[in-house]
């Protein structure tokens, strides 16, 4: 019973103490991650800035990462000192764990390999907290897609616009679609029929983007006015013409949604119901922001 006793009071007291001390720590670091992470994205709400900027949002995930890195380190060490004070020795561990590694190295590449991948993310800054992305992931036909929520070493955490959380192992990433890197794109495509004035359709389309230009709203958020890039296809009743607008990284959709409402306003008021009927787009990155490889 004695040295029951004294083993509580030594041993088992700086066991005690140092689970104590990792919470601590741990809640401590979490803390600073939340402060600085606060204190990023409080900018960026208080500035008249549209987006985010690059560096912000590569502070933003490096943050996160820190942290993971550091509580990592934390749990290991203390896991190590309560080893010691339970008496096993380290030393005697070795041979061990190398068997053990060795058996657990096949199971374990998935992990290094999630960590390599990861680290490479951060570094060539792919996308970081806030960046709307397209996902491939290895083994799945279906892309994860949504913004970026959350990067550590080993995950990327997305959120979907059904507001779904989709978690992503870095290693299985085989290749990322950033739609929020510097520029963005938005395209609107225009199906005419081969009997309208192709002119005439062409001189609305100009029309509309030069007023959408000039307008407050949309020009905060168009890097220049939208251009009409002429007939892009032709088929066998009706031409598609295409019109394009840059924007700010992730305003795409929303440029894209605005003009293709004006066009067919007013391609109607000119008589040319029959071609804002079918109109269609989509919003894409700019060259620029080429497919990165994980």
């Amino acid at each position: 019973m004695t040295d029951i006793n004294e083993w509580f009071r030594s041993s088992g007291l700086q066991i005690v103490l140092l689970l104590i001390g990792a919470v601590l720590v741990g809640r401590f670091v979490t803390w600073g991650r939340d402060r600085i992470t606060e204190q990023i994205d409080s900018s960026f709400q208080t500035s008249d800035a549209l987006v985010r900027t690059e560096a912000a949002k590569h502070r933003h995930a490096l943050a996160q990462v820190l942290t993971w890195v550091v509580l990592t380190l934390i749990y290991i060490l203390v896991g190590m000192r309560v080893l010691q004070n339970l008496g096993f020795s380290l030393n005697g561990l070795v041979a061990p764990a190398a068997v053990l590694g060795a058996a657990l190295g096949f199971g374990a590449q998935r992990i290094v390999q999630d960590l390599l991948a990861g680290f490479f993310i951060i570094t060539e800054r792919q996308y970081g907290f806030g960046d709307v992305v397209e996902i491939s992931v290895n083994g799945s036909a279906e892309i994860a897609e949504g913004t970026v929520e959350d990067v550590t070493l080993r995950i990327t955490k997305l959120r979907s616009t059904d507001g779904e959380m989709i978690t992503v192992p870095n290693g299985q990433i085989v290749k990322v679609k950033n739609l929020s890197k510097d520029w963005a794109r938005a395209v609107v495509e225009i199906p005419v029929p081969t009997s309208v004035d192709l002119n005439l359709v062409n001189e609305v389309l100009r029309d509309v983007g030069a007023k959408a230009y000039r307008e407050k709203r949309l020009q905060a958020m168009l890097l220049d006015e939208p251009t009409v890039m002429g007939i892009e296809s032709i088929e066998v009743d009706q031409v598609n013409i295409r019109m394009v607008a840059r924007t700010l990284p992730g305003k795409q959709f929303q440029v894209g949604r605005d003009l293709r409402v004006r066009v067919a306003a007013a391609l109607r008021r000119e008589g040319l119901g029959a071609a804002a009927a079918g109109m269609s787009g989509t919003a894409i990155a700019g060259p620029d922001t080429p497919e990165e490889t994980a």
